[in-house]
């Protein structure tokens, strides 16, 4: 047990990714970390800080926080802005590699300044650092000396494929010479030395190998990380061994240092005392949640309900999100959908008079929820999903199978192990089609024998995600190696 005195306790630093995804999952570590005795400080960029003090009705969600649990802000050097919207992609990548460096540097500065002046604030001992926030987290360690963790929120099989990048290019794999090279079977190319995973294609790899103008910024940036990352004393990955064994292992020999598997988080903190949940109600939502869709699901039936959410970040052109809510709506199942105002660019066509009228009294929509608390009602039996690596590994934990629509970076390679390693899941084509949704939505609620087997096989992957957060299996001791041999020496 960590010593009671606020001068003793560790203290971490931690910095995720300003997206909604990254600051979810990384919040959740720190919970742990917290749990474990440390001090924490969470640092956000003053553009999601105000967007999620406006998602928790304003500041005095602050006053309730525990003493030795602090949100705090730098700017990420882009103009002002006030919208309540997700930022365009590139430009927090091109910020966070370029432009956060010397705010962060201060910051520490500053805590190091009041930890000498103040005897309740514990020093620095260490920083948690999202994966693409080594660019300033690493140099600004060295600075401070002070180590850094480098902690990856996505699975062990993409961050393999994310170290495969340099080989690609040496291969001449990426980037595809021209268009036409993208469309004449280039993304079906079968690749076969990625240790620990067989038969991947190239359009199972994170989409930056594919050359569009926003994959290039984001494949520059993935390799920018995999070089600072280096130089952290450890790796941590939001996943556990029972799932991704042969590429975690794989990883421990390519990075030369210890890999902790830790994860899934949302059953670790499960294992918390009730009386230790300090840090129970701390959430980083950017949008508001809407919590009397859980009200509703508690009317419905076991398994009845088709839960609907594409994620944080995805967009829906108005010909996709009318075929989506087609193919729903003719699926006759009750559905729980969430939209975030920015889901659909252009006009939004989803609310079309046919769909009111096939759905009416048995669908439910809002813009955004409590997504754990609802995959774990009873009533939900499906998840339509942009594969996103918090949504699978959150719906794998609840057992709930997908139908799987990837959008871009990590889903396509999330996409590929759930339906086709895991075989929990069904993959809806790009080119979404209303009759195909309806057939896979039916397919996954349906009673039929596939239907069946997916549930059975995402049953089976819960209760190895159980037995990983048991106080004394294989997630839960990586938590406890990471804090006791990396993160208190």
């Amino acid at each position: 047990m960590l010593s009671n005195d606020p001068t003793a306790k560790p203290h971490a630093v931690c910095f995720p990714s300003p997206a909604q995804s990254h600051i979810t999952a990384t919040l959740k570590l720190v919970k742990l970390l917290h749990w474990k005795g440390f001090h924490i400080t969470f640092v956000n960029t003053e553009f999601n800080h105000r967007r999620m003090v406006r998602a928790k009705g304003g500041p005095s969600f602050l006053d309730s926080l525990p003493l030795d649990f602090q949100f705090v802000t730098i700017s990420d050097g882009l103009p002002p802005s006030d919208v309540n919207a997700t930022q365009d992609l590139e430009a927090p990548c091109e910020s966070a590699r370029n432009l956060m460096r010397a705010p962060f540097a201060d910051l520490i500065g500053r805590l190091n300044e009041r930890a000498g002046l103040d005897p309740n604030f514990p020093a620095i001992s260490c920083i948690v650092s999202d994966c693409l926030m080594t660019f300033s987290t690493i140099p600004v360690g060295k600075k401070f000396g002070v180590p850094v963790i480098n902690y990856w929120p996505i699975s062990a099989a993409v961050v393999m494929c994310f170290l495969q990048y340099p080989e690609l290019l040496e291969k001449g794999f990426t980037p595809p010479k021209d268009a036409s090279s993208r469309s004449s079977g280039y993304l079906d190319t079968v690749t076969d030395w990625i240790p620990g995973i067989k038969n991947m294609r190239l359009c199972d790899f994170p989409t930056f190998v594919r050359n569009t103008p926003a994959d290039e910024v984001l494949y520059d940036l993935t390799i920018d990380a995999i070089k600072s990352g280096e130089e952290a004393v450890a790796t941590v990955i939001h996943t556990f061994k029972a799932l991704e064994q042969d590429v975690l292992n794989a990883l421990s020999s390519l990075l030369r240092k210890q890999v902790y598997a830790i994860g899934p988080f949302s059953l670790l903190l499960e294992q918390i005392p009730e009386k230790e949940r300090r840090a129970k109600n701390i959430h980083g939502n950017l949008w508001e949640e809407n919590i009397e869709c859980l009200q509703w699901l508690e009317l419905k039936e076991s398994g009845s309900v088709l839960y609907i959410n594409f994620g944080s970040i995805a967009f829906l052109s108005p010909e996709q999100s009318t075929e989506f809510a087609m193919g729903i709506a003719n699926s006759d199942h009750p559905f729980l959908w969430i939209i975030r105002p920015d889901l659909v660019s252009g006009d939004n066509a989803i609310l079309a008079r046919e769909f009111a009228k096939k759905t009416k009294g048995r669908g439910f929509m809002t813009e955004w929820c409590p997504q754990e608390e609802v995959l774990n009602r009873p009533s939900v039996g499906g998840f339509l999903t942009h594969c996103g690596w918090n949504s699978t590994i959150e719906s794998l934990s609840a057992g709930v199978p997908m139908q799987c629509w990837p959008c871009f970076g990590d889903q396509h390679t999330n996409c590929r192990f759930v339906c086709n390693d895991w075989e929990i899941g069904l993959e809806i084509n790009n080119d979404v089609k209303r009759d195909e949704v309806e057939r896979l939505v039916r397919e996954m609620m349906g009673g039929g024998e596939k239907g069946k087997k997916m549930k059975e096989r995402v049953a089976e992957r819960k209760k190895l995600a159980e037995e990983a957060t048991a106080l004394c299996d294989s997630s839960a001791k990586d938590l406890d190696r990471l804090v006791n041999d990396t993160l208190l020496k």
